[in-house]
């Protein structure tokens, strides 16, 4: 499969998104949005294929993994569509070879390389019945550890943290290179401000702030705070504004933003994960 096609499938889940967004359901957005939760290690266009052919979808895998869990799936259910990469090894070139024909050893070194795509089909895990899977952790409201790991990151980038009673009624505030939180707030409530200011940090400190509106921006903020919130464990309320609305029915526009929503939530999530447990010796 071309790029070409890979770029096709994942417009038309866009614009799928749009046609839900002008029609008044913008409860589709909210559905995209906890697909990226859910499936955060997936590439933007898988997100999308899923969300629109699934969008309850929770747990996927291909067939072959499910049986290896010791789950099958179920007789007559209908595969999701997803792109998966093909991967080949392409030798490299060695640069001095002209010149050195005994460098034969290094001539054969090779690296991978992107050839293209191929359509694969996974299924959900409501799809499928056998072993139960071992538990996933889940934190219903409770930031623990989270919290925490969340005030490294934003340490991390570079950001200094301060905490005032002076910026009510704003919960959070962001200065570049600088972000304020209103003192006082539950942990829950502080964790999402705290992931929407990092938001604005990472998305709208280049030239995205000047190509964007304040609205846009704030809707990318929440939008990242939504997903990050949800991905661990977290009820938060819907950010499902109109984006349809604030992209004037451009759904390039659209794509672009939901892409950047997506890829800074999966930054953050990635830096706030739990560490692996040690393994005794």
């Amino acid at each position: 499969m071309k790029l070409e096609e890979v770029n096709l499938k994942t417009k038309e889940a866009v614009d799928y998104l749009v046609q839900s967004l002008e029609s008044g359901q913008s409860a589709v957005l909210t559905q995209y949005l906890g697909a990226m939760a859910k499936f955060r290690n997936y590439s933007f266009g898988n997100i999308m294929l899923i969300a629109r052919q699934k969008p309850d979808a929770t747990h996927v895998a291909g067939y072959r993994t499910w049986t290896t869990l010791g789950r099958f799936v179920r007789r007559g259910e209908k595969g999701i569509f997803i792109l998966a990469p093909m991967v080949g090894n392409k030798r490299k070139k060695n640069e001095n070879q002209a010149e050195n024909a005994e460098q034969t050893t290094d001539a054969k070194e090779t690296q991978p390389t992107l050839y293209g795509f191929r359509g694969v089909y996974v299924f959900d895990i409501a799809q499928t019945e056998g072993k139960e899977l071992p538990a996933l952790t889940e934190v219903q409201g409770d930031v623990s550890g989270y919290r925490e790991r969340l005030v490294k990151f934003v340490e991390g980038q570079g950001i200094t943290l301060n905490y005032s009673e002076h910026i009510a009624p704003a919960k959070g505030l962001s200065y570049g290179g600088k972000i304020t939180l209103l003192s006082g707030m539950q942990p829950a409530e502080e964790f999402s401000t705290l992931t929407h200011e990092i938001a604005h940090e990472m998305l709208h400190r280049g030239d995205r702030r000047t190509l964007t509106t304040k609205q846009v921006r704030e809707t990318e903020a929440e939008a990242v705070a939504f997903v990050v919130c949800q991905a661990v464990g977290l009820e938060t309320g819907t950010a499902s504004a109109d984006y349809i609305q604030l992209w004037h029915g451009d759904a390039n526009l659209l794509r672009e933003s939901l892409e950047a929503v997506q890829q800074t939530a999966a930054v953050i999530l990635g830096g706030i994960a739990p560490e692996p447990a040690a393994v005794a010796a």
